[in-house]
């Protein structure tokens, strides 16, 4: 469970944005200038957190999250980028020696590791969000009973499920760009 005052909280960042358009209306409606500059900081202090909260380091098959989040890739990511890797090199030496098979051989290694890697992000993309899903829901009961122990354990999930769905959106988002 997030709390309030955490800087990478994407409800955080909602409620500030929210908080910031309610005081812009009101500042519109008695011209208070005050109130506008207030929103204005409050929007932008919203745009801040969600950027925060959307950011992942990645680093091999790691991703880190700035709430402290850890998780590593799910193997078959890690197995289909080295088949595609592989197959590439071998379509390529084949195109380069004229050797049919080899190169052949080549695109369907590739074909198979980026089948692999989808279906590891999808695993990881899920269990990521059935970590955050189950560490708020864990957090919040752990939180009413004053089980401080459980309530941090359940922190720890959500902030582990966190970081392997920002690592699967990081990874997708830098082959959606590779694309174009």
């Amino acid at each position: 469970m997030t709390s309030n005052n955490n800087p990478t909280s994407t409800l955080q960042s909602v409620q500030d944005q929210v908080s910031g358009a309610l005081q812009s209306a009101v500042g519109s409606i008695t011209g208070n200038p005050a109130d506008k500059r207030e929103a204005e900081a409050k929007k932008a202090t919203a745009s801040a957190e969600h950027d925060l909260s959307s950011s992942v380091a990645r680093a091999g098959p790691f991703s880190a999250t700035p709430s402290g989040g850890i998780a590593k890739d799910d193997p078959q990511r890690t197995e289909g980028s080295w088949n595609q890797t592989v197959g590439a090199g071998k379509e390529a030496l084949g195109n380069f020696i004229g050797a049919e098979g080899l190169k052949r051989e080549g695109i369907e290694q590739n074909r198979a590791g980026k089948g692999q890697e989808a279906q590891g992000q999808l695993s990881d993309l899920g269990k990521g969000v059935h970590d955050r899903v189950g560490g708020t829901v864990g957090g919040a009961i752990a939180g009413v009973l004053g089980n401080e122990e459980g309530r941090a354990a359940a922190q720890r999930q959500h902030d582990e499920g966190k970081a392997r769905q920002r690592g699967v959106e990081a990874d997708l988002q830098k082959e959606d760009e590779a694309r174009r």
